[in-house]
């Protein structure tokens, strides 16, 4: 599927095609690396990566993975370029679209990022904002199949604040026919809009997307548990609120004796031990959490490359 110049905002915007693609470059790029192959794909090419919220995983693994495909990538934080000034995204979009081949964001508004990308030339790619989290989404996927091996049918079961980890697992397992249950109490449940936009998308893969309070409940026969912290970032004043209303919404070893035996656990980290989930899950033997942050490298170098390079991967 030919992907390049596009713009990676949402995975609700990529047919069913795109992300087997997606899924299929990952895995060619995660072998060429393990064996010491070249695939320099973006040689000579540029990424702008501009970020308003703090970073570990997004900006390592985009800086990483652009070095490895032969590129240059360039940091932006607001506090050292004109956007942190006032400068309009619009204006930042056409100037930035003179210099470099892609733009990479990481902030807030998921309008902003839309609104980039309207303006901009180059591919745009959402590095995360408080709507989605396509990237990680879609890594989660390819975490699964490379455990699983076979993505449609299986059951992922996410536990918690119905937020922009949510609202993409939902997208991306309707592209790739998993059925997905989120567990939330009343008040921290998904996006409708974004629900019933994922629910359309599953009908073209006989996905079930849904949403209940009951975690146990939900988590009988997963295949995946997923869960995230309880307080996002910019969502810190909310903090003693959050812990009160999702304090039973936990992955621990109870949880997981409910769901089968061999099921996997993940986390798009960083994640609160003792909170979101215990200790003894994500060090346990069925937690994938740490193959699943290195994933972000192999995945993001197949969205980066499958956007911006000139040659057929």
């Amino acid at each position: 599927m030919g992907l390049k110049n596009k713009d990676l905002i949402s995975i609700h915007d990529l047919s069913v095609g795109e992300v087997a693609t997606i899924l299929d470059v990952s895995k060619k790029i995660k072998r060429k690396q393990k064996a010491g192959e070249p695939h320099e794909y973006l040689k000579g090419k540029t990424l702008a990566m501009i970020f308003s919220k703090a970073s570990t995983r997004t900006r390592v693994s985009f800086e990483t993975g652009f070095h490895q495909l032969g590129g240059h990538p360039i940091y932006m934080s607001e506090a050292t370029s004109q956007i942190g000034r006032g400068e309009p995204v619009k204006d930042t979009a056409r100037v930035l679209s003179r210099f470099v081949d892609g733009i990479m964001i990481r902030t807030f508004s998921h309008e902003a990022v839309k609104e980039l990308a309207k303006y901009a030339s180059v591919p745009v790619i959402n590095g995360l904002t408080d709507l989605l989290h396509p990237c990680q989404a879609l890594t989660d996927i390819f975490t699964v199949l490379e455990y699983k091996e076979v993505l449609k049918g299986r059951k992922l079961v996410y536990v918690g604040d119905g937020n922009n980890m949510a609202h993409s697992l939902m997208f991306a397992c309707a592209k790739v026919g998993m059925n997905m249950v989120c567990a939330s109490p009343k008040g921290y449940q998904p996006n409708p809009q974004i629900l019933q936009q994922a629910q359309e998308d599953a009908k073209a893969t006989g996905a079930t997307i849904t949403v209940e309070e009951d975690m146990f409940d939900a988590a009988k026969g997963a295949d995946v548990l997923y869960t995230d912290v309880w307080a996002s970032m910019g969502e810190e004043a909310e903090r003693e609120v959050r812990m009160k209303a999702l304090h039973d919404y936990q992955i621990n070893a109870e949880l997981l004796a409910t769901a089968r035996p061999d099921a996997m656990v993940l986390h798009c980290l960083p994640a609160h031990r003792g909170e979101e989930i215990t200790e003894e899950v994500i060090e346990g033997k069925h937690s994938a959490v740490f193959d699943e942050a290195e994933n972000r490298l192999h995945v993001q170098k197949a969205i980066m490359a499958l956007l911006m390079s000139d040659e057929v991967l």
